[in-house]
């Protein structure tokens, strides 16, 4: 018999490693969690147990991943439109103010998506044939609906090519055979070495030749009032659904979506970059929970967590017909663990953000792009290295031409969409 306190001492690993992939740049949760996934038929424990590990990692991760973000830019796949934002109150002193108001984004989401994960899921289940059918169209708005969000005529050109751009790497390179001592037989594919190299990769070569002083971050007054902080979290909540449900899109295509471009990250941005912060972090919160609702009542995984959740079978009530046990036991799990992250963001995040500013950056970031290329060829052979490097040179682009990151999404849409 499990002992009942098996699942929270589980779970309370996975807080512990959750805090450790989003407070080291780069360094992703998806890649924790195959880890696990892969390890868990060797662990002494329930599959359920090791579930609430992977699920709690997955959720405190998305809180904590800012802060890293906010020193050195080096985002991951879903908060890249937020790094530049975030980064601007930064450079203004703000930084802690940015901590204050992710944590807030994220919790107002959590609640939210908490409240609407089991009928909305229910509802996407009745109507998943016509879902499916709409698939292609669905996608193919959200991807015109992302040019159209870009502020300028130069901008829009640039996100277009960088969307075609990206599809024809996602064409070319997502079925290549990976296979890489890091990733388990069944669960190795190009996704690290692609995400790697277009959203974290080019930030920091970036951050190579940046000269400028990060000055104190003192301020902590949140600079934005309580109504625009709830509509932009409740904004990322409705762009979370849409990531838990549509394959291929991001929580930070959700959040561009959701805020109508206001705060991008191309250089003429418009709107808050406050409301923007809150509405990424909560798009990013709000996700994990969808995307597990998604799993155990349609049986399809939205995330790299998800993923991993499926891989460890039937104890978890994953690839069998819904269990609401199951479901009730994730999304306390993902409470708990929210819980958690809202105190470590505060706390651990802010002290983070203050030790880290002081280290010298060009050999922090040239640590971080060589654990980034590691990783790609530890998940994907020495062909996931090869990617890596390419989708880096993919990565560089957007800047280049005005245009959000965010359009690089489409190495994973554009190949779903054209079928």
């Amino acid at each position: 018999m499990v002992s009942p306190t098996t699942p929270l001492a589980y779970a309370l690993l996975g807080v512990a490693l959750g805090t450790i992939t989003g407070l080291v740049p780069g360094l992703h949760v998806n890649s924790v969690a195959f880890l696990l996934a892969g390890l868990a038929p060797g662990i002494d424990g329930p599959p359920a147990a090791v579930a609430a590990a992977v699920l709690s990692a997955g959720v405190v991760h998305t809180f904590l991943s800012i802060v890293p973000g906010l020193v050195l830019g080096v985002p991951d796949a879903a908060t890249a439109p937020g790094a530049l934002p975030g980064h601007r109150l930064v450079v203004a002193g703000r930084g802690r103010e940015a901590i204050r108001l992710s944590a807030l984004g994220s919790g107002v989401a959590l609640v939210v998506a908490v409240l609407a994960a089991i009928p909305l899921s229910l509802a996407i289940a009745a109507g998943r044939g016509l879902l499916l059918s709409a698939l292609p169209l669905l996608l193919a708005l959200v991807a015109a609906l992302l040019i159209l969000a870009e502020p300028t005529r130069r901008a829009r050109v640039g996100g277009l090519l960088c969307l075609a751009t990206a599809t024809a790497l996602g064409l070319l390179t997502l079925d290549l055979p990976a296979s890489g001592p890091l990733a388990p037989p069944d669960a190795a594919s190009m996704l690290a070495p692609l995400f790697g190299g277009l959203f974290g990769a080019p930030v920091l070569l970036d951050a190579l030749a940046a000269r400028g002083e990060i000055p104190p971050q003192e301020g902590t007054e949140l600079g934005l009032s309580p109504a625009a902080t709830l509509r932009a979290a409740c904004s990322g909540a409705g762009g979370g659904a849409l990531v838990g449900y549509l394959p291929g899109v991001s929580a930070g295509v959700a959040a561009v979506l959701a805020l109508g471009g206001a705060g991008g990250s191309g250089p003429a941005g418009r709107g808050s970059d406050r409301a923007y912060v809150v509405a990424t972090s909560g798009a990013d919160t709000a996700t994990a929970v969808f995307a597990v609702a998604s799993l155990l009542v349609l049986g399809a995984p939205r995330s790299g967590v998800t993923v991993a959740l499926e891989s460890l079978g039937s104890g978890v009530g994953v690839g069998t017909t819904l269990d609401p046990w199951s479901l009730a036991g994730a999304l306390a799990v993902l409470v708990l663990a929210a819980g958690a992250g809202i105190g470590l963001l505060v706390t651990v995040g802010e002290w983070y953000l203050g030790a880290v500013r002081r280290l010298p950056r060009r050999p922090l970031a040239l640590a971080v792009l060589a654990l980034l290329g590691a990783l790609a060829v530890g998940f994907a052979g020495v062909l996931g290295g090869a990617v890596f490097c390419l989708a880096a040179l993919v990565g560089l682009l957007p800047p280049r031409v005005g245009a959000r990151r965010v359009h690089l999404m489409g190495v994973l849409f554009g190949p779903i969409l054209l079928g």
